[in-house]
């Protein structure tokens, strides 16, 4: 997997649709919800774009965003993988890229995330503790949780 981690600005109009196609395949179609995908934050001029990239197709996504903006900490959300990718470790070295970078714009800031509860375990497995008890966001159960360490990722 290529990882490249650029703002808004910074990328081509190809990138942003790959990033925009595989956001949507995955949240809007396959998890068949309609929610507000386009919610301003990619715009922000600290939000990274966090992107993977296997035989030149983007096939992992992660956005990180500054504190302030979703959470008084920072933040890492839209974590996707396209189905090609699942089962084969590539979530796991997602997140993992996605720690490493958020903590290059932000030494030793903590994390926090609003996860899909059913995967509450996965970030748990990252160094992700619950600090909330579970809400619905566009009809998911979610949870938020919040990495402490600061060090390296997990």
């Amino acid at each position: 997997m290529q990882w490249i981690s650029l703002t808004f600005g910074q990328l081509s109009t190809r990138q942003l649709y790959d990033l925009l196609r595989l956001r949507t395949d995955v949240f809007v179609v396959e998890q068949n919800c309609p929610y507000p995908e386009l919610d301003g934050h990619d715009l922000h001029p600290e939000t990274r774009h966090l992107m993977g990239y296997r035989d030149d197709k983007m096939t992992a996504y992660a956005r990180i965003l500054p504190a302030g903006l979703t959470y008084p900490e920072i933040s890492i959300g839209r974590v996707v993988t396209a189905n090609t990718e699942r089962g084969n470790g590539s979530g796991n070295v997602l997140v993992r890229q996605a720690i490493i970078e958020a903590h290059d714009a932000w030494p030793e800031a903590p994390i926090t995330i609003g996860a899909q509860y059913h995967l509450r375990e996965f970030y748990r497995r990252h160094g992700f503790e619950e600090i909330s008890e579970q809400y619905l966001e566009d009809g998911i159960p979610h949870i938020d949780m919040r990495r402490a360490e600061t060090k390296t990722a997990a």
